[in-house]
């Protein structure tokens, strides 16, 4: 077991951010080349809008997946077959010369970002003291989350000064360095009690299941809540999810034990991190567009006006998560949820000449100041509240949950609030429908606060440590049971 501050656990902290930030930077990086590939491709607007939403759909559709995997069969093993995967991929999207093999790329590049992104977060649960891992998610936090966040100016400074192929290319020499950081540094670890078997079934119904959902609420706002393809792959997705449960809950080796939902503190952190989740989707993307289309804002500067939050992770995501392990995770996942709350009914004002220094940065800053508290915390619970030898799968809940979240928030959250066809670019109709969605997301965050205070323990119960480094010389240790690991008071 690593110490935060040793030699060895800044390797495994490198390996992980610079990993994860492959998958954050394409998540966004691509927003700003669609012009440049739809010139360059001869692609139409279908075309253009798969090549977003393949990744993001295959992403969402098997991170889960990539948790149990990471499990079973190894969390380095698998995240290194995550990188290259993400590497391959990346390469096959520069060389890509039509729009078609270009979205099948990055179906594939998704794929990659599922087995890499759990794997990350496990081998930081697996691999440091339990006393250091709320620092080193925290540090992970704000390290990785600055790769999301430099992804738009990244990319235009690569499609201005090369091509929008350079976007992907960029990746491989990346991808080079994290595997051969993670092949030197990062110690092995997986379940030694996970069934070696394979659950086919679980495989293709929660890839169904959660794809349906993905791609109906996906082309909602293009096709209409009433359009056939959209009610199929709701339904699709319902049933699919719906099927999922119930073969999880009667197969002998399943891909989700669903015993681990018996934790208190585990259900409660991924309930919090739906409802979060969904204000920040709503957050990033009406917050800069509004700055735009009302306030006035060129897109730069609007790029930039969030890079304060990205700027206080850094700092602050290491401090906050030696925060929650000190005073215990209730009240810092309790008072983040409501700062930020404060702070979107704040940034809900944002009107036609709004000025940056007095009307956008000082809810900005306290938006950020609220993240801080709440991510490495909350994080760090998610992973937490089960046996260490599931940290593989509390990862992708965890991610899936947040992912589902953000990508039903974009879709949704416009159409709930009143948002009709080319509003978007209507200063006149985005503004009253702004405001409504700001103080949505901020109901999200406050009901988010309320069930922390009501679901989170003070304290986090010590598991008994479990053998799950790979050590020929030593027979595994079964886990305990973490049914109910967390209802008693004291923690």
């Amino acid at each position: 077991m690593l110490q935060y501050r040793s030699a060895a656990g800044r390797w495994v902290l490198l390996a992980t951010v610079l990993g994860s930030s492959l998958a954050f930077i394409d998540a966004t990086v691509v927003n700003i080349a669609l012009s440049e590939i739809g010139r360059d491709l001869g692609a139409d607007s279908a075309g253009l809008q798969w090549t977003v939403n393949g990744y993001a759909l295959s992403l969402a559709s098997l991170v889960l997946l990539g948790g149990s995997l990471s499990d079973r069969f190894g969390r380095r093993r698998v995240f290194l077959g995550g990188v290259a995967w993400f590497a391959v991929a990346s390469l096959l999207c520069g060389l890509a010369p039509t729009v078609e093999l270009l979205i099948a790329a990055r179906i594939l590049q998704g794929i990659g970002g599922a087995l890499l992104t759990p794997g990350a977060l496990a081998i930081l649960e697996a691999s440091f003291t339990r006393e250091d891992r709320p620092k080193a998610i925290g540090a992970w936090s704000g390290l990785a989350g600055i790769g999301g966040a430099l992804g738009p100016f990244l990319g235009g400074w690569l499609v201005e000064s090369g091509s929008w192929r350079l976007i992907f290319l960029i990746n491989v020499p990346v991808a080079a360095v994290v595997l051969w950081v993670a092949w030197r540094h990062v110690p092995e670890s997986r379940n030694p009690s996970a069934a070696r078997s394979f659950d086919v079934a679980g495989l293709l119904l929660g890839a169904a299941g959660l794809g349906g959902l993905t791609y109906g609420f996906t082309a909602w706002p293009e096709h209409g809540p009433g359009d056939p393809v959209v009610l199929t792959s709701l339904a699709v997705g319902v049933a699919g999810m719906v099927a999922f449960v119930l073969v999880e809950h009667r197969s002998a080796n399943p891909m989700l034990p669903l015993r681990i939902f018996r934790s208190r503190a585990f259900r409660g952190a991924n309930l919090v991190t739906f409802l979060v989740y969904a204000a920040n989707g709503g957050v990033f993307l009406l917050v800069v567009v509004n700055l735009q289309v009302v306030a006035g804002f060129s897109p730069l500067a609007s790029g930039v006006a969030l890079l304060p939050v990205t700027v206080l992770m850094l700092l602050l995501s290491a401090r906050a998560g030696a925060l929650g392990q000190r005073i215990g995770p209730r009240i810092p996942m309790t008072a983040g949820p409501l700062v930020c709350a404060a702070a979107l009914a704040w940034l809900s004002r944002i009107g036609a000449g709004a000025s940056y220094t007095t009307d956008v940065l000082p809810p900005v800053i306290l938006f950020g100041l609220g993240l801080c508290l709440l991510v490495a915390p909350l994080t760090a619970t998610a992973l937490g509240a089960l046996d260490d030898s599931y940290a593989g799968i509390a990862s992708g809940v965890n991610n899936a949950v947040a992912r589902a979240a953000g990508l039903l928030a974009v879709a949704v959250l416009p159409l709930a609030a009143g948002l009709g066809s080319g509003s978007l670019t209507d200063p006149g109709a985005l503004a009253p429908v702004y405001r409504t969605a700001m103080l949505v997301c901020a109901g999200l965050m406050t009901a988010g606060g309320v069930l922390a205070w009501l679901l989170i323990p003070d304290r986090l119960t010590a598991h008994t440590p479990v053998k799950t480094f790979c050590d020929p010389c030593s027979p595994p240790v079964h886990p305990a049971d973490t049914a109910d690991a967390d209802r008693s008071g004291s923690r």
